[in-house]
């Protein structure tokens, strides 16, 4: 009974209007101290977290956005070192009985919990304890938002908890599936969204940032080139942008022969590499020209009626970037400024990474940035706090040395390996890597 009352109390709570709840809680929270502050909001997380054990999935609903809310304000440790199962368990059970607001809610919560703990035993435990709930809510026709969210999720969680390639591609095949499902005979499948094919595309290829093309499966990714070209004629432009991206990460890690073999039959007669011999260089390197073509259009599209000016331009932009790389080599750089310290990126890998988090962290990016160990590792960064005082007057040089390991070095070694992956597809391949030999590193 006393569990019940705490229940109907909770839910009580959460019912209540947001904006008064919101501005009132604020109010508090600005007289208090910040040992006090905390503790409300520790008390405000049971609270939703009780919540979820409600029947009314409204309730749920407002008690996973609560969740959400504390987990991009702040990085909730010491609340998850007591309910970290509990949570994830709840979360879980939304995925698996929730309607489609509910599983796009409870997919953020757990990518959001996964990057908080970061990598190690928890971060694998949500992935394993997810993939089958996942899998199966992916299966069922549902609406974009749902799907998307649950793809997103499956993207982080596998990021931060994978414990080697094999179960990376097992995401990146779930997700695969969305679009190009595997099927029995008498079954069809329904034509999947722009909006879904977007979202797949960019979870794919954020996990395929991880991987290098030595330890890929050539069998999983049979035809995958051809499939990603044909997106480049659709007419979103949100699909074009998400398939210019990875068709340029593609090229960059290397081995592209991988995506380019024939999937049709049996694997009898393929190669090493994962290819028909009859396929072989010829048949890339048709590929290839046809992508060329394909990105040369798209850098220079005339805009229609229909289409927004930002979106076109953003287009353009990207597919000069992208044509830059496949002539030339040159990967893009961007800068991200982050409490007055820059993150940088300098490959198509990086900035992937870097946009996908972006997307998914939204309004609590920067404070994730500044605060959460696990992205500062993944890029190399370390905020403005962790120097010494301006009064040292540490310069630039000096600064990038206490950065998280040798990410100097690293941006180095990836330029490096770009060119020399360049050089070597232009050596069996034909003319595609320009002058590339030419820079220096």
């Amino acid at each position: 009974m006393g569990k019940r009352n705490s229940q109907r109390k909770n839910a009580a709570i959460l019912e209540s209007d947001d904006d008064s709840s919101s501005s009132s809680s604020s109010d508090r929270m600005s007289e208090w101290g910040t040992e006090e502050v905390q503790v409300h909001k520790d008390s405000l997380l049971e609270q939703a977290l009780d919540a979820l054990y409600e029947k009314r999935g409204s309730t749920r609903e407002r008690a996973l956005a609560s969740i959400i809310d504390a987990f991009n304000s702040s990085l909730q440790h010491g609340f998850l070192e007591k309910k970290f199962a509990t949570l994830l368990h709840q979360c879980l059970n939304s995925i698996k009985r929730g309607s489609s607001k509910e599983i796009s809610l409870a997919s953020h919560a757990i990518g959001l919990l996964a990057l908080t703990v970061g990598s190690g035993n928890d971060a694998h435990k949500i992935l394993e304890d997810s993939i089958t709930p996942f899998s199966q809510a992916l299966k069922s026709q549902s609406d974009s938002s749902k799907i998307s969210s649950l793809l997103e999720c499956l993207a982080i969680i596998t990021f931060v908890g994978e414990n080697g390639t094999e179960e990376t591609e097992r995401s990146m095949q779930i997700m695969w599936q969305v679009v190009n499902p595997k099927l029995s005979s008498n079954v069809v499948a329904s034509k999947p969204s722009a909006a879904v094919i977007t979202a797949v595309v960019s979870a794919w290829a954020f996990l395929l940032t991880t991987m290098d093309g030595f330890s890929l499966n050539p069998m999983h990714w049979q035809e995958s080139i051809s499939y990603l070209s044909s997106l480049l004629d659709k007419d979103d432009r949100s699909v074009r942008i998400a398939t210019g991206e990875a068709l340029a990460l593609i090229f960059e890690i290397g081995s592209v022969e991988k995506f380019c073999g024939e999937a049709k039959g049996s694997s009898n007669g393929l190669t090493q590499d994962g290819i028909k011999p009859r396929e072989g260089f010829p048949h890339i390197q048709g590929l290839k020209g046809k992508i060329i073509n394909q990105v040369r259009n798209l850098s220079a599209e005339a805009g229609g009626r229909s289409s927004a000016k930002k979106d076109l331009n953003s287009q353009r932009k990207l597919f000069r970037d992208i044509l830059d790389f496949f002539e030339y080599g040159y990967c893009p750089e961007t800068t991200v400024k982050i409490g007055g310290e820059s993150l940088q990126t300098s490959s198509w890998s990086e900035q992937i990474q870097l946009n996908f988090l972006k997307r998914f962290l939204g309004g609590g990016f920067i404070k994730h940035m500044k605060e959460n160990e696990f992205l500062h590792d993944v890029f190399g960064f370390t905020p403005k706090k962790y120097f010494l005082d301006d009064e040292h007057h540490i310069s630039s040089a000096e600064k990038r040395m206490y950065r998280s390991p040798n990410s100097v070095l690293n941006k180095a070694r990836t330029q490096l390996l770009n060119k020399q992956r360049m050089l070597s597809e232009g050596r069996n391949l034909g003319h595609f890597a320009v002058n590339v030999g030419d820079e220096e590193v």
